[in-house]
């Protein structure tokens, strides 16, 4: 019965209203007193993480923010009154919190207090920040995508395994009923044989020149640029000074890749999980892409991906089709998307054309039951309250950070196709390109010292 009622709300949305925990007195708390919660550092206390992450793990009474960290001193002292204001509310206790602040990450991962780190960084600082923070024994949540590269995103899920840290991969949508429920069903054959996967994800659109500006005082700028090149500052290259809309290192090659790696990993991620091949990778991959001639950002624009898998199923992505993922068989397709659901106000989200979360060729393939036999997925109803659940569990989350590295791979080597001619082979298990030492030499980029996963002591 649950397909069949989720299946009604699912026509009109994919996602509910936000409920924050009701305001309850410290003293009544009990379990959930200070000593009993875990310990929370937020890195990153921007756009994504107010929004997001703060937003949602705040729903959790057994999680508490001691702690935010960014290199933007204005941001910072946001963050903390964030922090504190929510905690006053909640509690009814004007001095329940007083969240530290740390300009610097590495003084916040030397904090014995802190259990746990949420990074919600800008993308070329993921991977860095991640692995200090396992070899520093806290527990992960990390935004996406996993890694700006291969290479640094490989080394990343060796060590937090070997750390035996729990890392979740801010890939949603693995907690969103619907796609959990269409991985099922492709999974146990409703569609018949899968052989094509069908993903709609968009480009981004060019910008203007920008001239060069002063730094602001309030803005450790070598630290935000990282293992990245220096290059001069300007407002739209990094983020708004006054005010929390999408910034513009997210259209800049130097810190991410654009929308492939943006909105990529979350519908590779997804996609995989119906394709079953959470832990590998294609075979092959092929690409075109449009790039911007002039102008401050340079990510990719319209283009087109093809990759090939050994299970015989062929993945297309492309901003031509609709935003969401198509499963395709010999017996039907489903379709599915967030629907109207959004993360953030800046989402590439059509909400009219995607407000259908679930559909199919035939409406009998959504109601039908999988049987007790058959193939269950990990269930979770919130990609948050799952992470914290397994730090108090010891379990694995429903996105692992080896799930997180595979999915976020295909995005980089589908990048990677854009600017190589031709089709690309690639071996899944060594990651390594078999036909072209040019995309090889893109697994990695140069890192600047004394920042980034190369200078990191293991």
């Amino acid at each position: 019965m649950e397909r069949r009622s989720f299946l009604k709300s699912a026509a009109a949305t994919a996602a509910g209203t936000m409920i924050f925990p009701t305001i309850v007195p410290a003293s009544v708390m009990g379990k959930n007193a200070p000593s009993n919660k875990i310990h929370i550092g937020q890195i990153g206390v921007g756009r994504i993480a107010r929004s997001h992450d703060m937003a949602e793990t705040f729903k959790y009474d057994q999680a508490q923010f001691v702690a935010v960290c960014d290199v933007d001193s204005k941001r910072l002292a946001d963050g903390k009154k964030l922090v504190d204001d929510f905690y006053a509310k909640k509690t009814g206790n004007s001095s329940y919190s007083n969240a530290k602040m740390y300009e610097n990450y590495i003084d916040m991962l030397a904090d014995k207090n802190i259990d746990a780190v949420i990074i919600s960084t800008p993308d070329h600082q993921h991977a860095d920040l991640a692995i200090r923070a396992a070899l520093a024994g806290k527990d992960i949540y990390l935004q996406k995508p996993t890694s700006l590269t291969v290479e640094e995103g490989r080394l990343l899920s060796d060590v937090v395994r070997r750390q035996k840290v729990i890392l979740q991969v801010g890939t949603q949508q693995r907690s969103s009923k619907q796609f959990r429920i269409a991985a099922e069903l492709v999974r146990n054959g409703r569609i018949g044989k899968l052989h094509t996967v069908k993903i709609g994800l968009p480009g981004d659109p060019s910008g203007p020149e920008a001239p060069e500006m002063p730094i602001p005082s309030n803005l450790n700028y070598d630290m935000w640029l990282g293992s990245t090149p220096e290059v001069y500052y300007t407002e739209i290259r990094v983020h708004p000074q006054n005010d929390y809309g999408r910034p513009g290192w997210l259209r800049c090659e130097q810190f991410g890749a654009g929308m492939i790696t943006g909105w990529g990993q979350h519908h590779f991620d997804s996609a995989a999980w119906g394709m079953d091949t959470e832990l590998t990778g294609p075979i092959s991959v092929e690409a075109v892409a449009q790039f911007p001639k002039s102008g401050l950002w340079d990510v990719h624009g319209d283009f087109m991906v093809k990759a090939e898998y050994e299970n015989g199923v062929t993945m297309y992505t492309s901003g031509g089709y609709p935003n969401g993922i198509r499963y395709e068989g010999t017996d039907g397709w489903i379709f599915v998307s967030r629907g109207n659901y959004v993360a953030s106000a800046s989402d590439p989200v059509d909400q009219k054309a995607n407000a259908r979360a679930l559909d199919a060729s035939d409406p009998k393939i959504l109601t039908s039951e999988i049987g007790e036999n058959e193939i269950h997925l990990y269930e979770s109803d919130n990609q948050h309250g799952n992470w914290l659940d397994c730090i108090k569990t010891r379990k694995e989350p429903i996105s692992p950070v080896e799930m997180g590295h595979r999915a976020c791979s295909v995005c980089l080597i589908s990048h990677i196709a854009m600017k190589v001619p031709g089709k690309l082979l690639w071996d899944p298990a060594k990651e390594r390109f078999l036909n072209s030492d040019w995309a090889n030499s893109m697994l990695r980029r140069p890192q600047r010292y004394p920042y980034g996963t190369d200078y990191i002591k293991m």
